[in-house]
């Protein structure tokens, strides 16, 4: 059963989608730990990071490198953090999270955005990118 995130790669389900290539996504988190949480997955469904072959991985830390750059320079915090958790969907995938406290990378406390925020925040990272 192809995951979350693959039906998402695959049209199915819509994202607030920020920037895409031949291998891999951005796109916003729905239920971000704050404002500007971004996902990056490669287009190919496999389970864990470390199973990614040597150029996927590398290519993924890279696109997730280029995105938290134009992140930075959009969303106001200290720096963007980066975690690889994996547990909640199999599929493999880098949080970006801009932050200014520790907490914001947790994964307990959420914030709320409405569609038209998500959009908006949408077009000013790509403006960034």
């Amino acid at each position: 059963m192809s995951s979350i995130f693959t039906k998402i790669v695959n049209g199915e389900i819509p994202c607030y989608k920020i920037a895409e290539d031949e291998n891999f996504l951005t796109f916003l988190d729905v239920n971000p730990n704050a404002i500007g949480h971004t996902l990056c997955i490669p287009k190919q469904e496999i389970n864990k990071i470390f199973d990614l072959d040597d150029a996927l991985y590398l290519g993924l830390m890279q696109f997730s490198k280029k995105i938290a750059i134009a992140l930075e320079k959009t969303v106001p915090c200290k720096r963007i953090g980066m975690s690889v958790i994996g547990l909640e969907v199999p599929h493999a995938h880098v949080h970006l999270i801009p932050l200014n406290e520790m907490d914001e990378m947790r994964f307990q406390n959420k914030v709320s955005l409405s569609k038209e925020e998500f959009e908006d925040l949408v077009k000013k990272i790509q403006a960034n990118l």
